[in-house]
């Protein structure tokens, strides 16, 4: 029962929520896109968000800056958060268009200010759990296009929202966050995602 709960801490990882919100987008989206651009866009968006991530993990641990992968320590956390945020930045300035894919775009600039929010609480010894912040960015974005579109996405709405208390289960099962702050990552995910959405829904 431990490995199946700490599991989801894993398969919901943050640095998950960004490509596979991309992926949910193009696949509900109605609007045409060549298969060729569609794979473009998800392997530059999977090496920025994926790859480097991971990269930058290593040469943070090997430099003794970080610990472990939980970042469970606050003062650890503003660097990932930063270069994380660089990265979130980068794809809205050279991977995603405004102009042709305002959703995603916009779902990107979201997860940007939940970034830079995490940061923020780091200054107040803060830390939101980063794994509510992920799945919360990808739950608001789910049923904003789905209102957007008109799509019946109930379905996968209820397994995302499944998947926020097993997420919330898991870390709190681990020992990793209290309630308050697996609240507090759920509102900074979920708020800047509703803000955006009066830009393009």
């Amino acid at each position: 029962m431990n490995f199946i709960l700490r599991s989801f801490s894993y398969i919901f990882h943050p640095i998950l929520m960004p490509i596979i919100g991309a992926i949910l987008y193009f696949v509900v989206s109605p609007r045409f896109t060549p298969e060729s651009i569609i794979q473009a866009k998800i392997l530059g968006l999977f090496i920025i968000t994926v790859i480097i991530p991971i990269i930058l993990y290593f040469l943070l641990k090997n430099l003794r800056l970080i610990s472990s992968i939980e970042l469970m320590n606050v003062k650890e956390r503003k660097i990932p958060l930063l270069l994380q945020s660089l990265l979130l930045l980068l794809v809205t300035r050279m991977v995603i268009d405004a102009y042709d894919y305002p959703e995603l775009y916009f779902f990107f600039l979201g997860s940007l200010i939940s970034s830079l929010t995490a940061v923020f609480m780091t200054l107040f010894n803060l830390k939101p759990s980063l794994h509510m912040i992920g799945i919360g960015n990808v739950t608001m974005f789910t049923i904003a296009i789905s209102i957007h579109f008109n799509i019946n996405l109930t379905l996968l709405i209820a397994i995302i929202l499944f998947s926020n208390g097993l997420v919330g289960t898991s870390r709190l099962h681990s020992k990793a966050h209290t309630n308050l702050e697996l609240v507090l990552g759920m509102l900074i995910g979920i708020i800047p995602q509703l803000t955006l959405v009066n830009f393009w829904l």
